[in-house]
């Protein structure tokens, strides 16, 4: 057979294989959205708007107590760029926990992958985080604040390494709650110390530098800073990228090593 011939075989092959690879995926994300969101528009915009208030009840509290902001003229806007890839992070990471638990069964088929599970639950938290974070900006809008960046490409980029991080930390946690189921409790209370320590209602930067080197081995920390660096050009902050970025690809390589090598020859 010619190399031409070969190649005329082998597109219908792998032309099945992907057609396969996503409806496993387009199945996996409609399964996730109906168990998840009770199969209505309202469940799936309960779950969009959930953080939305998280966000808002927490900027009302910090203005009606009249806190100052410590940098800009917006008390919403500081608190807001603080508690939203704060927010992120957390929802990212319990949800990807949260969705290899619930659908461990489906990983028995030889067609589901875990890498399927994790990827489509990213998927559609992605495309949530979006909504949420269109409906801030809206929210922001009609009360007359414009919550534009001067640089977006800076604060997208915070965010993304928000989701990337969540992404990571989820992942390590499944193989963590495989031996001790407990920590499923003990991730959310994890992440709400480093939700408060993270600098979402202060800039830790003025803080003594004894103090401020300690918290940055937090990378919830930096990226906080990272996506306020582009409201406040200004802020004269050094941000440890590579260190962001490479502690959450390694906690996910971790965690996925972990998971196929450990826990499910365990279980």
């Amino acid at each position: 057979m010619s190399a031409i011939d070969r190649e005329v075989v082998s597109k219908p092959l792998q032309r099945s294989q992907m057609e396969s690879y996503l409806h496993v995926l387009h199945a996996l994300i409609l399964r996730d959205m109906r168990t998840r969101f009770g199969g209505s528009h309202w469940g799936y915009m309960i779950v969009v708007l959930w953080p939305v208030a998280h966000v808002f009840m927490l900027v009302l509290i910090y203005v009606t107590r009249n806190v100052p902001a410590p940098i800009g003229d917006s008390r919403a806007l500081f608190f807001a760029s603080g508690a939203v890839p704060a927010l992120v992070f957390q929802y990212v990471s319990r949800e990807v926990m949260k969705a290899v638990l619930t659908n461990r069964p489906l990983t028995y088929y030889p067609q589901v992958k875990l890498f399927d599970v994790i990827f489509s639950r990213i998927l559609v938290e992605i495309v949530t985080g979006f909504l949420g974070l269109l409906t801030v900006s809206a929210i922001l809008i009609a009360a007359g604040i414009n919550p534009v960046p001067i640089d977006p490409f800076t604060s997208m980029c915070g965010y993304l390494a928000a989701i990337l991080l969540g992404i990571g930390f989820g992942t390590i946690n499944v193989s963590i709650v495989a031996f001790f189921p407990a920590w499923m409790m003990g991730s959310i209370l994890f992440t709400v110390v480093i939700y408060i320590t993270s600098g979402v209602m202060f800039l830790p930067n003025f803080l003594p530098n004894e103090i401020y080197d300690i918290l940055k081995y937090n990378p919830v920390v930096g990226i906080i800073e990272w996506v306020r660096l582009g409201y406040y050009p200004n802020l004269s902050l050094e941000i440890d990228y590579y260190y962001i970025i490479l502690f959450s690809l390694s906690l996910m390589t971790i965690g996925l090593l972990l998971e196929k090598h450990v826990v499910r020859k365990r279980t």
